[in-house]
């Protein structure tokens, strides 16, 4: 039966989707198992990334439908993308399809390949395999993320610029070596300073097939301008962890810009290639890792990110933000 009493929602949060009893007397007493919240998500969606497979399967039980949409994906799709392999399984044991078509022309199924648990659905049939080129990111994927470890990057800026190595970086923002004094004083606690005062100092680092730009306390990495220059020839990709509004991204190529606000880290999009699908795939909720990945570098552990750097340098004072 379905319910059509928001009220009995009243309170939820994301916690709350794994309290099997809670949710099934929330069901009992009217709550809608196809509406939650001011916004009209829906449940099922809801417990499949943040609650228990009971819940999981007490929901899809009382839905209409068990493939409906919510944001251009299903249920089952938003479990592996998020890696609740348990919670995958609950609704493919409710019907849901694991050969639903999702962005990038990718399957639940056949992302799942890439995944932690790749005989995910073992029943799915014809499932084409990953190709050498998908199975080599996905092994990059664990190789890179396991050599980064893990690590507090809040209010982190990051320049991640493949083919050209520290010295050509320094080359081409024409910056010089920064103060070894002042950096030493910085480096044990930034946020003493103003960050005006320390916006154009950055740490430079050669890494396998690239180079590494960092400052752990602000967004002076991820400036347009320095992108502009940085990116000619090649691409760059740029990354600001705000503590504000969360991990902002871009990309430029050959100096221009190609996308602005990006949100590395944050899964798939619609819009987004098959590629770039199974990127953001790999490397949901590791926005440094992506960065890294998003041109091809490879380093060996995290001294590029948090450092010591091969190199700090001061930038010369111009206009960084013209696009």
């Amino acid at each position: 039966m379905t319910g059509r009493d928001d009220g009995a929602w009243a309170g939820m949060d994301y916690r709350g989707w794994l309290d099997h009893a809670d949710v099934t007397r929330r069901l009992d007493a009217g709550a809608d198992p196809e509406r939650w919240g001011a916004g009209g998500s829906r449940p099922l969606h809801r417990a499949a990334v943040f609650g228990s497979p009971e819940v999981v399967a007490e929901l899809a039980r009382r839905v209409a439908d068990v493939d409906a949409l919510e944001n251009e994906t299903t249920a089952l799709w938003d479990a592996v993308v998020a890696g609740r392999t348990e919670n995958a399984r609950a609704l493919a044991a409710a019907g849901a399809d694991p050969l639903w078509t999702g962005f990038g022309g990718w399957t639940p199924a056949r992302l799942s390949l890439a995944g932690p648990e790749p005989d995910l659905f073992p029943a799915a049939e014809g499932l084409p395999p990953l190709t050498d080129t998908e199975r080599a990111m996905t092994e990059e994927s664990r190789r890179l993320l396991a050599a980064l470890g893990e690590f507090h990057y809040e209010g982190l800026g990051l320049a991640c610029v493949a083919g050209i190595d520290a010295e050509e970086a320094i080359r081409r923002l024409e910056a010089v070596p920064a103060d070894a004094q002042f950096m030493e004083d910085l480096l044990e606690d930034p946020y003493e300073y103003e960050l005006d005062d320390t916006l154009l100092l950055v740490g430079v680092t050669t890494v396998p097939d690239g180079c590494v730009l960092t400052q752990p306390w602000g967004y002076g990495p991820s400036m347009p301008g320095l992108h502009a220059r940085l990116s000619l020839g090649t691409v760059s990709y740029g990354l600001y962890a705000n503590p504000k509004s969360g991990n902002q991204g871009s990309i430029h190529r050959d100096g221009a810009c190609e996308g602005w606000d990006l949100h590395p880290g944050g899964g798939p999009d619609a819009e987004d290639s098959p590629e770039e699908t199974l990127l953001s795939y790999l490397y949901h909720h590791k926005a440094v890792a992506y960065s890294l990945a998003r041109t091809g570098l490879r380093p060996t552990d995290a001294r590029a990110v948090i450092g010591p750097p091969d190199h700090w340098v001061e930038l010369p004072e111009r206009d960084y933000w013209a696009m």
